[in-house]
């Protein structure tokens, strides 16, 4: 029965048993094999990392060479773009507005050494701990700085120790978060500088400039049509005519428009109310007394001069 030498499995192991959930201790070890990977590769390309190295809005890190790369490249479009690389980009780079330059410091003896630049450990220039998936990191916008986020939170002010440049609590990016809050802050935090018109990097998003200066004149030039079309009705007949004062209308640019318009309506206007015209008056008959000459150049007949040759 067994074929090998009478060996008979039993039902108990020949079912398999369903699959459990990972407990406490599975979870945190994928989830730092995961981290230590991420720390150690562009979620973009999946090379490793090189310097300069920058960070998008939810801190991921990204070889600057590879963000540009994928930028200028025409071929894809934005769906292309997003999951050609990593599941990671998520949209979230549009331009280089959107990244921002994360600054490690290099531990002194490796400096000092022959080691490639994916082979540097990054520590924090004040604690000096090692960053990576055992320390929580932060950096700092707008300048970049990394460092640990023990130092960050016992660090006196509101100005970066590296380079004095100053900063708020909202901007202190934790570099490749894991928990639910910080996640939910920094998405919260993109969405707030969407509305002010800013990006990640706290520098105004492109195109807002234009579409505003293209906006502005449709709007003045919708309200001097409004103004234009509603002056005659608006205003008593003795101010009809009148330019609106200055206290009406406080933009130089509309009080402009409108006085053209105004005056072209009045100019107009009068050309509808000139009097008839003497010549043409001449040609029709009037009634200036005489009798039996009641025709006109048109019902009287034609008749030819006696003295004329024939």
């Amino acid at each position: 029965m067994g074929n090998d030498g009478g060996s008979i499995p039993t039902r108990r192991e020949l079912v398999k048993e369903a699959a459990k959930d990972p407990n406490s201790t599975q979870v945190k070890e994928t989830q730092t094999e995961k981290l230590q990977y991420y720390w150690s590769h562009c979620s973009l390309s999946q090379k490793p990392l090189s310097p300069p190295i920058v960070s998008d809005s939810t801190g991921n890190l990204y070889n600057k060479d590879a963000i540009l790369e994928d930028l200028l490249d025409t071929s894809k479009d934005n769906h292309d773009r997003n999951v050609a690389g990593n599941e990671r980009t998520a949209g979230t780079v549009k331009s280089l507005r959107d990244i921002v330059e994360v600054r490690f410091s290099i531990d002194e003896q490796d400096a000092e050494s022959k080691l490639k630049p994916n082979e540097l450990r990054m520590v924090c220039p004040v604690t000096g701990k090692r960053l990576g998936p055992g320390v929580k990191a932060v950096y700092l916008v707008p300048c970049g700085h990394a460092f640990a986020e023990t130092a960050v939170r016992e660090m006196p002010g509101d100005q970066c120790l590296e380079c004095n440049e100053p900063y708020s609590t909202d901007n202190i990016i934790p570099i490749l978060p894991v928990s639910p809050a910080d996640k939910d802050r920094l998405r919260n935090r993109l969405s707030k500088l969407q509305s002010e018109g800013l990006t990640h990097s706290l520098i105004k998003a492109s195109g807002l400039s234009k579409k505003r200066k293209k906006v502005q004149p449709s709007k003045e030039a919708e309200a001097v049509e409004a103004l234009a079309g509603t002056a005659d009705t608006m205003l008593p007949p003795k101010e009809a005519g009148t330019e609106l004062s200055s206290d009406v209308i406080r933009n130089e640019g509309t009080a402009v428009l409108t006085a053209k318009v105004l005056a072209e309506q009045e100019d107009r206007n009068k050309r509808r109310k000139i009097a008839p015209n003497e010549n043409l008056k001449g040609l029709f008959s009037s009634s200036n007394g005489k009798a039996g000459n009641q025709s006109d150049f048109m019902t009287r007949g034609f008749s030819i001069p006696a003295g004329a040759k024939r």
